[in-house]
């Protein structure tokens, strides 16, 4: 799916707001003012969703259902949304590395606040990258209630 957008300069706060939101699904910028997503029934109703709020900001805004003219250029695109999420993920990655040899409280609060950032990264994961299953399993074996995490292992 895409979405071609044009919105007014000013007032910037409209714009910074879209920006977010897109930031938020995940979306591949194809180009200025086009942004595409997997075409889906969630994927549309969010663009459905940004596409009004540009209107109410006083642009305008059109929904394409479009497929890429060759199998390459779907994948380079697919691709290209993977490796958005890759950086992400080894971010995480690195962060619950860090927190491993932190003190029990230290270590639950980064695991709380990594869990959430999981939840937001899957929410814009639409092609999975091996990088994932790295990430989620860094952030789990920060609890220490699971049998599973390092401090519960034998030695």
């Amino acid at each position: 799916m895409l979405l071609s957008y044009r919105m007014p300069r000013e007032p910037s706060t409209p714009r910074i707001a879209i920006w977010r939101k897109f930031k938020r699904l995940g979306v591949a910028q194809l180009g200025d003012g086009l942004v595409a997503l997997p075409a889906d029934a969630r994927t549309r109703e969010h663009l459905e969703w940004v596409a009004d709020e540009v209107i109410e900001a006083g642009g305008a805004a059109t929904i394409w259902l479009a497929q890429p003219g060759s199998a390459a250029q779907e994948r380079a695109l697919a691709q290209s949304m993977a490796d958005a999420r890759t950086a992400e993920y080894t971010a995480v990655l690195a962060q619950a590395e860090q927190a491993r040899t932190a003190d029990e409280a230290t270590r639950r609060r980064v695991l709380r606040k990594l869990r959430a950032e999981l939840r937001r990264i899957h929410r814009r994961d639409y092609f999975p990258p091996p990088a994932r299953r790295a990430a989620e399993t860094a952030v789990n074996s920060l609890n220490p209630d699971r049998p599973d995490s390092e401090e519960n292992q034998p030695a």
